[in-house]
């Protein structure tokens, strides 16, 4: 089911935004949750298509919000810093791979993951 959709590219910039919102999260750590906030704002009211890579992107939050979590925790014992340097590569490369979905104007594939896709 690779169905490519055109839609309004002002639709696209806010949920590209949200990327961006994320990746610059990795040295200013607010606009992660600024892009979770407009994330949350806006999943209703976009197309079907769009409403995967919100869900994704809010998914993408929640689950490296986690994944921190642990790393904090753990970072007594040297395995937590090994858990968020996990965590900023796969924040990096969710966040490309939802552009890339996002710039073929193609639904994210599987926006319930866990893992890269």
């Amino acid at each position: 089911m690779n169905q490519v959709i055109v839609e309004n590219s002002s639709e696209n910039a806010g949920v590209k935004t949200i990327y961006v919102l994320y990746l610059m999260g990795l040295l200013f750590g607010i606009t992660g949750i600024i892009g979770l906030v407009m994330a949350y704002m806006h999943r209703d009211d976009a197309p079907d298509w769009l409403q995967t890579h919100y869900q994704f992107q809010i998914r993408t939050f929640w689950i490296g919000f986690l994944f921190m979590l642990m790393g904090g925790l753990l970072s007594v014992v040297f395995i937590g810093y090994l858990i968020m340097l996990s965590w900023v590569i796969w924040l990096v490369v969710r966040c490309v791979k939802g552009m890339k979905y996002l710039d073929q104007n193609e639904p994210h594939p599987n926006p319930k993951g866990w893992m890269f896709t």
